[in-house]
């Protein structure tokens, strides 16, 4: 792989994507399927100009997937704005536990009948079960003030997801005898289920919200801590994984877990402020008044481009206002992390389209890509939202609209590097780029207008 190519393709990419932004974003045409498409181009498949092996190449796969992902569940984190006593938190809830358990036993049941051994069909499972949080940014809560059900479902779903398929993984690693479970799966359950998602979960949680507060203080009582945002979401990120693994838990929940609390604490402190200049200073500010409030510092940070260097006196300003500083610093985080987002997506996503010249394809079996994506997906959302508030549409959106993506990769190298076996590692490897590239294509062709049909039919019903 020479460098010099690497830095060509990137470079043409962000230029085309600057330049062509705003016409993509109309066509039924992901940025995804260009970037698979341009990998696929410069592969041997096609020039030969840069390749990536399956074999050789897995280590760097995974430290690059694990970075992206994680980058990209800190911003979803940051985008739910609902509190967590919020009826809403229950669909993502759903979907990430009861649907992703249908969707892993479904999928290690075709795994076994395409011959595999159960545990590597469990750790198939595992690997295709969780929705992508980098590719599904087109389906996800685009601003602060939405409050979509379809939106926040797909988002928490994708930002939840990520960590409750690491106890199948482990599992799938155990019954092939990578990883110890213990008699009966006690060990797997007590620590790979129980304990590393609770840590994980309550170290990025307690972090996000200390250091947020920690921000908040410095700028609002002493006009100190200002600027350099990206290097406080990148410090939070790192800070909150490295914790969560160092004692054992999904690092990956950490991250999500520290963007919502991050979120969070940005929620109490404008209800705090509206309480206080409310007629009588007294009481708690309602969620309306807050989402109210909480949009329009959104649009000040905006105007400030969320950049409060020295030469920015607008954005100084906001940053250490008592009232709008909560809502700059979240806003800027998530600006930061968004563009972060879509550089690593096409550094992947390019990856990926030079390493299928490598993928042994007479391993795939071909039906099990849409009984997946036509199937097991739908069957599995529609028994996780018995009893929702969820309208028909909002279901088969739903059901649809599960992107499989980076995180599965990231899965698949993980797997791979904790011994798989080769012939096993390549079956594995054939099926899951099968699901990933046919889930760029056909939901990168379907979600411009489905989701213009979407949005038109929700105006309607306003």
């Amino acid at each position: 792989m020479d460098i010099a190519l690497w830095c060509v393709i990137g470079g043409f990419l962000l230029i085309l994507l600057a330049l062509s932004g705003t016409v993509l974003s109309r066509l039924p045409l992901s940025t995804a399927m260009l970037y698979l498409l341009v990998g696929m181009l410069a592969s041997p498949l096609w020039m030969g100009l840069v390749w990536t092996d399956t074999h050789k190449h897995t280590v760097l796969l995974e430290h690059l997937t694990e970075l992206v992902v994680l980058v990209s569940l800190f911003t979803a984190g940051l985008k739910l704005s609902p509190g967590l006593k919020d009826k809403r938190w229950l669909l993502p809830l759903r979907l990430a536990v009861t649907s992703m358990v249908i969707t892993v036993l479904l999928i290690a049941a075709a795994g076994v009948l395409m011959g595999l051994p159960l545990g590597a069909a469990v750790l198939l499972g595992a690997i295709l079960a969780p929705t992508d949080p980098v590719l599904a940014s087109d389906v996800q809560v685009q601003s602060h003030g939405d409050r979509d059900r379809l939106r926040f479902a797909l988002t928490g779903e994708a930002g939840l997801n990520d960590g409750t398929a690491f106890p199948f993984v482990m599992l799938g690693l155990g019954l092939l005898g990578l990883h110890e479970i213990g008699p009966m799966g006690w060990r797997w359950f007590a620590m790979d289920v129980v304990w590393a998602t609770s840590s994980g979960l309550l170290i990025g949680g307690a972090l996000g919200a200390a250091i947020g507060w920690l921000v908040l203080y410095l700028r609002r009582e002493h006009k100190e801590a200002v600027g350099l945002d990206d290097f406080l979401a990148m410090g939070l990120i790192g800070l909150s994984y490295g914790c969560a693994m160092l004692v054992g838990g999904y690092g990956f929940l950490a991250v999500f877990a520290a963007g919502v609390a991050l979120r969070q604490l940005e929620q109490r402190e404008t209800a705090a402020s509206v309480a206080q200049i409310s007629p009588g200073g007294q009481g708690m500010a309602n969620e309306a008044e807050v989402a109210a409030v909480s949009a329009q510092q959104n649009r000040m940070a905006e105007l400030a481009d969320a950049d409060p260097s020295p030469g920015n006196a607008r954005a100084e300003a906001l940053a250490v206002h008592a009232t709008h500083a909560p809502a700059f610093m979240a806003h800027a985080l998530l600006g930061f992390n968004e563009k972060l987002e879509r550089i690593g997506e096409m550094v992947v996503v390019v990856t990926i389209g030079t390493m299928l010249w490598a993928v042994q394809w007479p391993y795939l079996v071909w039906w099990f890509v849409p009984v997946l994506l036509l199937v097991i997906r739908p069957v599995a959302v529609a028994v996780g939202l018995i009893g929702s508030r969820t309208t028909g549409s909002q279901r088969w959106m739903t059901s649809w609209f599960g992107i499989r993506g980076i995180g599965s990769l990231y899965y698949l190298m993980y797997a791979i590097n904790q011994g798989l076996p080769t012939a096993l590692a390549d079956q594995l490897t054939a099926l899951t780029l099968a699901v990933v590239v046919t889930s760029i294509f056909v939901h990168g062709i379907s979600v411009t207008p489905l989701m213009a049909l979407y949005e038109r039919s929700r105006k309607k019903k306003a």
